[in-house]
């Protein structure tokens, strides 16, 4: 019999590429905004201060409504930009990541393949607002068997009780046969350790684990979770 019947996916930066899809949300906001070239330089700095952000909501420190504004009050600090506010801008910000649809490693077709053999859940951390736009552009919203994210639970991965819920709603019996994939040590991965489940940590760039998650497995390529859902 084969261990897992339940996969947890992480959407952003696994299923989707949240890199391709931040790009050109903040790209086109600059145009809509009139505020001139964003670089890729300014677009990295962007991304460090939002990496930091959300490395602050995992550990607890900051709320989301918190650091989705201080984000950008910082990245607009540090580039000299004035125009729209920082919470005008995210709000913006939170519909256009819909807006570009990138799949990881033909992540599409495989969440397609597994249907009916797998039960298949969606957990994130982002927004209500950015992730029902981006799940059901992408076609996830009907592939999965259910969506759960933070802000609707009340507690972020890699909190236990984020799981807690989770299993409340798809049988705490599941939890022994489940496996949550991600690309996050410090969220996805942290969080399987700390729910007691099994998990996969999918690094493509083949990155050092520096932090104390302890995956069980780990792949390059999402399409390497079929040997080990198969036992193979």
């Amino acid at each position: 019999m084969a261990r897992f019947d339940t996969i947890l996916w992480d959407v952003d930066g696994t299923l989707l590429d949240f890199g391709a899809a931040e790009e050109a949300a903040i790209r086109s906001l600059f145009a809509d905004y009139g505020l001139g070239e964003c670089t890729d330089a300014m677009l990295a700095r962007y991304s460090e201060i939002n990496r930091n952000y959300w490395r602050a909501l995992e550990r607890g420190e900051l709320t989301k409504a918190e650091i989705l504004t201080r984000r950008f009050e910082d990245f607009f600090a540090a580039e000299g930009i004035s125009g729209p506010s920082p919470a005008e801008f995210n709000a913006a910000y939170q519909t256009r990541l819909g807006d570009t649809i990138v799949y990881r490693d033909g992540s599409d077709g495989l969440v397609a393949s597994l249907r009916g053999e797998f039960r298949q859940y969606a957990v994130s951390n982002g927004t209500v607002a950015a992730q029902t736009r981006k799940l059901a552009r992408s076609g996830f919203d009907k592939l999965m068997d259910g969506i759960f994210l933070s802000e609707q639970i009340g507690y972020e991965k890699p909190a236990a009780e984020f799981f807690d819920a989770v299993f409340r709603e798809i049988g705490e019996e599941k939890r022994g046969s489940s496996i949550i994939v991600g690309d996050s040590l410090t969220s996805d991965i942290e969080g399987g350790n700390r729910a007691g489940i099994a998990s996969c940590w999918y690094t493509p760039g083949g990155a050092q684990n520096a932090t104390g998650a302890k995956p069980d497995y780990e792949i390059r390529d999402l399409r390497e979770i079929l040997e080990i859902l198969r036992g193979k």
